[in-house]
Protein backbone atom coordinates (compact mmCIF):
# COMPACT_ATOMS: atom_id res chain seq x y z
CA UNK A 1 0.00 0.00 0.00
CA UNK A 2 3.23 2.38 -0.09
CA UNK A 3 4.91 2.05 -3.26
CA UNK A 4 8.29 2.96 -2.06
CA UNK A 5 8.96 0.89 0.31
CA UNK A 6 7.13 -2.35 -1.71
CA UNK A 7 9.24 -1.21 -4.98
CA UNK A 8 12.28 -1.34 -3.09
CA UNK A 9 11.47 -4.43 -0.90
CA UNK A 10 10.93 -6.35 -3.77
CA UNK A 11 13.92 -5.29 -5.62
CA UNK A 12 16.11 -6.54 -3.07
CA UNK A 13 14.21 -9.82 -2.35
CA UNK A 14 16.04 -13.23 -3.04
CA UNK A 15 15.36 -16.77 -2.32
CA UNK A 16 18.58 -16.36 -0.43
CA UNK A 17 17.51 -13.37 1.88
CA UNK A 18 14.26 -15.51 2.75
CA UNK A 19 16.24 -18.26 3.87
CA UNK A 20 18.05 -16.02 5.87
CA UNK A 21 15.13 -15.24 7.63
CA UNK A 22 13.90 -18.52 8.75
CA UNK A 23 17.79 -19.04 9.88
CA UNK A 24 17.81 -16.19 12.07
CA UNK A 25 14.67 -17.31 13.54
CA UNK A 26 15.68 -20.96 14.25
CA UNK A 27 18.59 -19.84 15.17
CA UNK A 28 17.34 -17.38 18.02
CA UNK A 29 14.76 -19.92 19.10
CA UNK A 30 16.27 -22.98 18.50
CA UNK A 31 13.66 -24.17 15.92
CA UNK A 32 12.15 -23.43 12.88
CA UNK A 33 9.06 -22.80 12.11
CA UNK A 34 6.04 -25.19 11.75
CA UNK A 35 3.95 -22.89 9.68
CA UNK A 36 4.82 -21.19 6.91
CA UNK A 37 6.42 -17.82 7.12
CA UNK A 38 5.16 -15.35 4.19
CA UNK A 39 8.65 -13.76 2.42
CA UNK A 40 7.77 -9.97 2.79
CA UNK A 41 6.06 -7.86 5.66
CA UNK A 42 3.31 -5.36 4.42
CA UNK A 43 3.64 -1.84 4.29
CA UNK A 44 0.41 0.55 5.68
CA UNK A 45 0.05 3.92 5.80
CA UNK A 46 -0.94 6.23 8.45
CA UNK A 47 -4.70 6.96 7.58
CA UNK A 48 -5.15 3.00 7.64
CA UNK A 49 -3.66 2.87 10.81
CA UNK A 50 -5.74 5.37 12.02
CA UNK A 51 -8.67 3.54 11.01
CA UNK A 52 -7.51 0.57 12.81
CA UNK A 53 -6.84 2.35 16.10
CA UNK A 54 -10.40 3.65 15.86
CA UNK A 55 -12.27 0.67 15.62
CA UNK A 56 -10.31 -1.02 18.17
CA UNK A 57 -10.55 1.77 20.62
CA UNK A 58 -14.62 1.30 19.76
CA UNK A 59 -14.59 -2.56 20.21
CA UNK A 60 -12.52 -2.09 23.55
CA UNK A 61 -15.64 0.21 24.73
CA UNK A 62 -18.38 -1.61 23.73
CA UNK A 63 -16.26 -4.74 25.56
CA UNK A 64 -16.21 -3.03 28.25
CA UNK A 65 -19.85 -1.76 28.71
CA UNK A 66 -21.22 -5.63 27.97
CA UNK A 67 -21.99 -6.56 31.93
CA UNK A 68 -20.59 -9.55 33.46
CA UNK A 69 -23.67 -11.49 33.29
CA UNK A 70 -23.95 -11.05 29.85
CA UNK A 71 -20.29 -12.31 29.12
CA UNK A 72 -20.40 -15.52 31.45
CA UNK A 73 -23.78 -16.05 29.34
CA UNK A 74 -20.71 -17.07 26.68
CA UNK A 75 -19.09 -19.71 29.04
CA UNK A 76 -20.41 -23.39 28.27
CA UNK A 77 -21.11 -24.79 31.72
CA UNK A 78 -19.41 -27.65 31.35
CA UNK A 79 -16.05 -25.85 30.65
CA UNK A 80 -16.47 -22.79 33.50
CA UNK A 81 -13.73 -22.55 35.39
CA UNK A 82 -13.36 -21.06 38.89
CA UNK A 83 -12.45 -18.27 40.33
CA UNK A 84 -12.58 -15.69 36.95
CA UNK A 85 -11.54 -12.14 36.26
CA UNK A 86 -13.16 -8.91 35.53
CA UNK A 87 -10.50 -8.20 32.98
CA UNK A 88 -8.60 -10.57 30.45
CA UNK A 89 -4.69 -10.40 29.91
CA UNK A 90 -4.77 -9.96 26.27
CA UNK A 91 -7.44 -8.47 23.82
CA UNK A 92 -6.42 -8.71 19.87
CA UNK A 93 -8.47 -8.04 17.39
CA UNK A 94 -8.88 -9.78 13.28
CA UNK A 95 -9.17 -7.40 10.65
CA UNK A 96 -9.47 -8.00 6.73
CA UNK A 97 -7.88 -5.23 4.37
CA UNK A 98 -10.77 -4.79 2.64
CA UNK A 99 -12.39 -2.50 -0.38
CA UNK A 100 -15.29 -1.09 0.78
CA UNK A 101 -18.56 -0.36 -1.84
CA UNK A 102 -16.63 3.24 -2.79
CA UNK A 103 -13.61 1.41 -3.22
CA UNK A 104 -11.83 2.42 -0.59
CA UNK A 105 -9.56 0.21 1.16
CA UNK A 106 -10.60 -0.16 4.79
CA UNK A 107 -10.47 -2.65 7.80
CA UNK A 108 -13.62 -5.12 8.39
CA UNK A 109 -13.30 -6.72 11.95
CA UNK A 110 -13.32 -10.84 11.40
CA UNK A 111 -12.88 -12.21 14.85
CA UNK A 112 -11.57 -10.98 18.10
CA UNK A 113 -10.26 -12.97 20.56
CA UNK A 114 -8.86 -12.49 24.84
CA UNK A 115 -6.42 -14.98 24.29
CA UNK A 116 -2.71 -15.01 23.45
CA UNK A 117 -1.17 -15.11 20.53
CA UNK A 118 2.55 -15.62 19.21
CA UNK A 119 3.73 -12.64 21.20
CA UNK A 120 7.22 -12.93 21.33
CA UNK A 121 7.34 -14.57 17.87
CA UNK A 122 6.19 -11.61 16.22
CA UNK A 123 8.97 -9.54 18.34
CA UNK A 124 11.64 -11.61 16.50
CA UNK A 125 10.38 -11.61 12.90
CA UNK A 126 10.20 -8.07 12.97
CA UNK A 127 13.50 -8.41 14.11
CA UNK A 128 14.37 -11.27 11.43
CA UNK A 129 13.04 -8.86 8.47
CA UNK A 130 15.23 -5.70 10.02
CA UNK A 131 18.48 -7.82 10.07
CA UNK A 132 18.22 -9.00 6.52
CA UNK A 133 16.57 -5.56 4.84
CA UNK A 134 18.27 -2.95 6.64
CA UNK A 135 16.06 0.00 5.37
CA UNK A 136 13.09 -1.62 7.59
CA UNK A 137 15.25 -0.36 10.65
CA UNK A 138 13.61 3.12 10.10
CA UNK A 139 10.44 2.18 10.16
CA UNK A 140 11.03 -0.41 13.20
CA UNK A 141 8.12 -0.26 16.31
CA UNK A 142 8.91 2.50 18.74
CA UNK A 143 9.11 -0.54 21.36
CA UNK A 144 12.60 -1.90 21.70
CA UNK A 145 13.37 -5.27 22.53
CA UNK A 146 14.11 -4.69 26.35
CA UNK A 147 10.98 -2.85 26.95
CA UNK A 148 8.69 -4.75 25.32
CA UNK A 149 10.27 -8.25 26.84
CA UNK A 150 9.93 -5.89 29.85
CA UNK A 151 6.30 -5.89 29.42
CA UNK A 152 5.75 -9.23 28.78
CA UNK A 153 7.52 -10.58 31.79
CA UNK A 154 5.51 -7.94 34.09
CA UNK A 155 2.24 -9.37 32.80
CA UNK A 156 2.74 -12.84 32.77
CA UNK A 157 5.57 -13.65 35.57
CA UNK A 158 4.09 -10.48 37.93
CA UNK A 159 5.69 -10.90 41.01
CA UNK A 160 6.60 -14.87 41.18
CA UNK A 161 9.63 -16.48 40.70
CA UNK A 162 9.58 -17.74 37.10
CA UNK A 163 10.20 -20.96 38.19
CA UNK A 164 6.81 -21.33 39.49
CA UNK A 165 5.23 -20.01 36.32
CA UNK A 166 4.36 -22.12 33.46
CA UNK A 167 3.17 -21.75 29.89
CA UNK A 168 0.53 -24.55 29.45
CA UNK A 169 -0.50 -26.56 26.37
CA UNK A 170 -1.29 -29.85 25.18
CA UNK A 171 1.72 -31.51 23.90
CA UNK A 172 3.35 -28.05 23.10
CA UNK A 173 6.40 -29.84 21.64
CA UNK A 174 3.95 -31.09 18.82
CA UNK A 175 1.83 -27.40 18.05
CA UNK A 176 2.67 -25.85 15.11
CA UNK A 177 3.33 -22.44 17.02
CA UNK A 178 5.88 -24.01 19.55
CA UNK A 179 8.33 -21.69 18.23
CA UNK A 180 6.93 -19.03 20.28
CA UNK A 181 6.72 -21.33 23.18
CA UNK A 182 10.52 -21.44 22.92
CA UNK A 183 10.96 -17.85 22.69
CA UNK A 184 8.54 -17.48 26.02
CA UNK A 185 10.73 -19.30 27.71
CA UNK A 186 14.15 -17.68 26.14
CA UNK A 187 12.80 -13.96 27.27
CA UNK A 188 10.56 -14.77 30.38
CA UNK A 189 12.47 -17.92 31.90
CA UNK A 190 9.60 -20.00 31.79
CA UNK A 191 9.03 -23.44 31.01
CA UNK A 192 6.08 -24.81 28.22
CA UNK A 193 4.45 -27.81 30.32
CA UNK A 194 1.87 -30.12 28.94
CA UNK A 195 -1.38 -30.39 31.00
CA UNK A 196 -0.49 -34.15 30.97
CA UNK A 197 2.46 -33.30 33.19
CA UNK A 198 0.66 -31.44 35.62
CA UNK A 199 0.27 -32.66 39.31
CA UNK A 200 -2.40 -31.98 41.08
CA UNK A 201 -1.95 -32.83 45.42
CA UNK A 202 -5.16 -30.99 46.69
CA UNK A 203 -5.80 -27.86 45.56
CA UNK A 204 -1.73 -27.40 44.81
CA UNK A 205 -0.42 -27.83 40.95
CA UNK A 206 3.73 -29.06 40.49
CA UNK A 207 5.54 -29.78 37.68
CA UNK A 208 8.98 -31.46 37.28
CA UNK A 209 11.45 -28.56 36.48
CA UNK A 210 14.97 -30.73 36.29
CA UNK A 211 13.32 -33.95 37.84
CA UNK A 212 12.42 -31.83 40.69
CA UNK A 213 8.98 -31.42 42.30
CA UNK A 214 8.01 -27.37 41.61
CA UNK A 215 5.28 -25.93 42.76
CA UNK A 216 2.83 -23.97 39.88
CA UNK A 217 1.56 -20.51 41.35
CA UNK A 218 1.00 -19.11 37.83
CA UNK A 219 -0.45 -20.29 34.48
CA UNK A 220 0.05 -18.92 30.97
CA UNK A 221 -2.54 -20.34 29.56
CA UNK A 222 -2.06 -21.76 26.05
CA UNK A 223 -4.75 -24.49 25.97
CA UNK A 224 -7.52 -24.26 23.50
CA UNK A 225 -11.01 -25.57 24.50
CA UNK A 226 -11.79 -26.68 20.58
CA UNK A 227 -8.73 -28.77 20.96
CA UNK A 228 -8.80 -30.00 24.81
CA UNK A 229 -12.44 -31.34 23.06
CA UNK A 230 -11.43 -33.10 20.35
CA UNK A 231 -8.88 -35.04 22.85
CA UNK A 232 -11.26 -37.28 24.79
CA UNK A 233 -8.73 -39.60 25.33
CA UNK A 234 -6.19 -37.37 27.24
CA UNK A 235 -5.43 -38.41 30.51
CA UNK A 236 -4.60 -35.83 33.30
CA UNK A 237 -4.12 -35.68 36.99
CA UNK A 238 -5.71 -31.88 36.27
CA UNK A 239 -8.26 -30.48 34.67
CA UNK A 240 -9.26 -26.59 33.85
CA UNK A 241 -12.24 -27.02 35.49
CA UNK A 242 -10.55 -27.70 38.97
CA UNK A 243 -10.77 -25.91 41.90
CA UNK A 244 -7.09 -25.01 42.28
CA UNK A 245 -4.49 -22.53 44.43
CA UNK A 246 -3.48 -20.77 40.74
CA UNK A 247 -3.54 -17.25 39.00
CA UNK A 248 -4.71 -17.38 35.66
CA UNK A 249 -2.80 -15.48 32.50
CA UNK A 250 -5.22 -15.28 31.20
CA UNK A 251 -8.69 -16.77 32.85
CA UNK A 252 -9.77 -19.90 30.62
CA UNK A 253 -13.12 -18.20 30.73
CA UNK A 254 -12.18 -15.25 28.65
CA UNK A 255 -11.67 -18.00 25.72
CA UNK A 256 -15.48 -18.18 25.23
CA UNK A 257 -16.44 -14.67 26.65
CA UNK A 258 -14.35 -12.40 24.14
CA UNK A 259 -15.14 -14.56 20.91
CA UNK A 260 -17.31 -14.46 18.29
CA UNK A 261 -19.97 -14.82 20.21
CA UNK A 262 -20.08 -11.28 21.14
CA UNK A 263 -19.92 -10.25 17.36
CA UNK A 264 -23.91 -10.04 17.08
CA UNK A 265 -23.62 -7.76 19.37
CA UNK A 266 -20.69 -5.02 17.83
CA UNK A 267 -21.80 -2.13 16.46
CA UNK A 268 -19.44 -0.07 13.89
CA UNK A 269 -18.51 1.19 10.18
CA UNK A 270 -15.81 -1.50 10.51
CA UNK A 271 -17.72 -4.42 11.57
CA UNK A 272 -19.60 -6.45 9.18
CA UNK A 273 -23.04 -6.93 10.62
CA UNK A 274 -23.61 -10.97 12.26
CA UNK A 275 -26.56 -12.73 13.31
CA UNK A 276 -26.43 -15.81 15.57
CA UNK A 277 -27.33 -18.18 13.21
CA UNK A 278 -31.16 -18.89 15.43
CA UNK A 279 -32.04 -15.63 15.37
CA UNK A 280 -30.95 -15.25 11.18
CA UNK A 281 -33.70 -12.94 9.69
CA UNK A 282 -35.76 -13.99 7.02
CA UNK A 283 -35.55 -10.94 4.63
CA UNK A 284 -31.47 -11.28 4.76
CA UNK A 285 -29.60 -13.24 1.76
CA UNK A 286 -27.73 -16.03 2.98
CA UNK A 287 -25.37 -16.18 0.39
CA UNK A 288 -24.03 -12.48 1.52
CA UNK A 289 -22.85 -14.04 4.53
CA UNK A 290 -20.36 -16.66 5.81
CA UNK A 291 -21.38 -19.40 8.46
CA UNK A 292 -19.07 -19.86 11.62
CA UNK A 293 -18.75 -22.04 14.88
CA UNK A 294 -19.00 -19.76 17.99
CA UNK A 295 -15.45 -21.46 19.00
CA UNK A 296 -13.42 -22.96 16.75
CA UNK A 297 -9.73 -22.09 16.17
CA UNK A 298 -7.49 -21.55 12.90
CA UNK A 299 -10.90 -21.20 10.22
CA UNK A 300 -12.35 -24.92 11.65
CA UNK A 301 -15.26 -25.22 9.96
CA UNK A 302 -16.01 -22.29 8.75
CA UNK A 303 -18.61 -22.16 5.47
CA UNK A 304 -17.56 -19.43 3.20
CA UNK A 305 -21.53 -20.31 1.32
CA UNK A 306 -23.42 -21.53 3.22
CA UNK A 307 -26.57 -23.36 2.24
CA UNK A 308 -30.51 -24.09 3.43
CA UNK A 309 -30.00 -27.36 3.01
CA UNK A 310 -26.77 -27.64 5.38
CA UNK A 311 -27.87 -25.06 8.23
CA UNK A 312 -31.51 -27.13 8.69
CA UNK A 313 -28.85 -29.99 9.62
CA UNK A 314 -27.35 -28.16 11.98
CA UNK A 315 -29.16 -29.18 15.94
CA UNK A 316 -27.28 -26.46 17.77
CA UNK A 317 -28.05 -22.84 15.97
CA UNK A 318 -27.31 -21.41 19.41
CA UNK A 319 -23.34 -22.13 18.93
CA UNK A 320 -23.04 -20.80 15.17
CA UNK A 321 -22.92 -17.50 13.36
CA UNK A 322 -23.48 -15.53 10.04
CA UNK A 323 -21.36 -13.04 9.38
CA UNK A 324 -21.89 -10.72 6.38
CA UNK A 325 -18.93 -10.94 3.76
CA UNK A 326 -16.67 -8.54 3.35
CA UNK A 327 -14.17 -8.31 -0.37
CA UNK A 328 -10.73 -8.85 0.81
CA UNK A 329 -8.28 -6.13 -1.46
CA UNK A 330 -5.90 -8.06 -3.55
CA UNK A 331 -2.87 -5.15 -2.76
CA UNK A 332 0.40 -7.05 -1.83
CA UNK A 333 2.38 -7.14 -4.90
CA UNK A 334 4.77 -9.75 -5.16
CA UNK A 335 7.92 -10.00 -7.14
CA UNK A 336 6.62 -12.34 -10.24
CA UNK A 337 3.54 -9.66 -10.50
CA UNK A 338 1.08 -11.67 -8.23
CA UNK A 339 -1.16 -10.15 -5.48
CA UNK A 340 -1.82 -10.93 -2.26
CA UNK A 341 -4.33 -10.49 0.23
CA UNK A 342 -4.39 -9.93 4.51
CA UNK A 343 -5.76 -9.94 7.32
CA UNK A 344 -4.08 -7.79 10.24
CA UNK A 345 -4.28 -8.37 14.01
CA UNK A 346 -3.52 -6.03 16.38
CA UNK A 347 -2.21 -7.61 19.66
CA UNK A 348 -2.82 -5.83 23.11
CA UNK A 349 -1.95 -6.63 27.00
CA UNK A 350 -4.30 -5.73 29.16
CA UNK A 351 -2.20 -5.20 32.72
CA UNK A 352 -4.41 -6.01 36.23
CA UNK A 353 -5.14 -2.93 37.57
CA UNK A 354 -4.83 -0.90 34.19
CA UNK A 355 -8.65 0.64 33.01
CA UNK A 356 -7.47 -0.30 29.45
CA UNK A 357 -5.52 -2.72 27.03
CA UNK A 358 -2.03 -1.23 25.20
CA UNK A 359 -1.09 -2.14 21.99
CA UNK A 360 1.93 -3.75 21.69
CA UNK A 361 2.19 -5.17 18.35
CA UNK A 362 0.61 -6.17 14.65
CA UNK A 363 0.78 -10.10 13.48
CA UNK A 364 -0.63 -10.22 9.92
CA UNK A 365 -1.17 -13.64 7.82
CA UNK A 366 -0.75 -13.41 3.95
CA UNK A 367 -2.66 -14.93 1.16
CA UNK A 368 -3.99 -16.08 -1.57
CA UNK A 369 -6.74 -18.04 -1.24
CA UNK A 370 -10.31 -17.91 -0.33
CA UNK A 371 -9.83 -17.80 3.25
CA UNK A 372 -6.74 -16.10 5.01
CA UNK A 373 -5.09 -19.35 6.27
CA UNK A 374 -2.14 -21.00 4.49
CA UNK A 375 -3.49 -24.16 4.80
CA UNK A 376 -5.54 -23.52 2.08
CA UNK A 377 -3.09 -22.13 -0.05
CA UNK A 378 -1.38 -23.83 -2.92
CA UNK A 379 1.66 -25.47 -2.00
CA UNK A 380 4.26 -23.59 -4.82
CA UNK A 381 2.36 -19.87 -3.74
CA UNK A 382 4.65 -16.86 -2.57
CA UNK A 383 3.75 -14.20 0.07
CA UNK A 384 1.46 -16.52 1.76
CA UNK A 385 1.90 -17.09 5.17
CA UNK A 386 2.67 -15.40 8.68
CA UNK A 387 4.07 -11.80 9.08
CA UNK A 388 4.19 -8.50 10.30
CA UNK A 389 3.40 -4.90 9.53
CA UNK A 390 5.16 -1.68 8.91
CA UNK A 391 3.88 1.61 8.69
CA UNK A 392 4.92 4.52 7.15
CA UNK A 393 6.97 7.13 9.49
Amino acid sequence: MIPKYRDRFNAEFSDKKYREILDFLADNSGQEPLFRVAESPIFLTDDFRNKLLDVSESLIDQVMDLSAEELREAVPEHLDVPNDTVRPHFFTNDFGICLDEEGEVVPQLIELQAFPTLNMYQKELENAYCKVFPFLNTLKSEISDKQYFKEFKELIVGDENPENVILLEIYPEKQKTNIDFYLTRKYLSIEPVCLTKVIKEGKKLYYLKDGVKTRIKRIYNRVIFDELERLEALETDFKLQDDVEVEWVTHPNWFFKVSKYILPKLKHNYVPKSYFLKDFPEDENLADFVLKPLFSFAGSGVELNPTQEGIQKIEDKSNYILQRKVKYAPLFKDPEGGLSKAEVRLLYIWKEGEERPQLMNYLVRLTKAAMVNVDYNKKDAIWIGGSTAFFEK
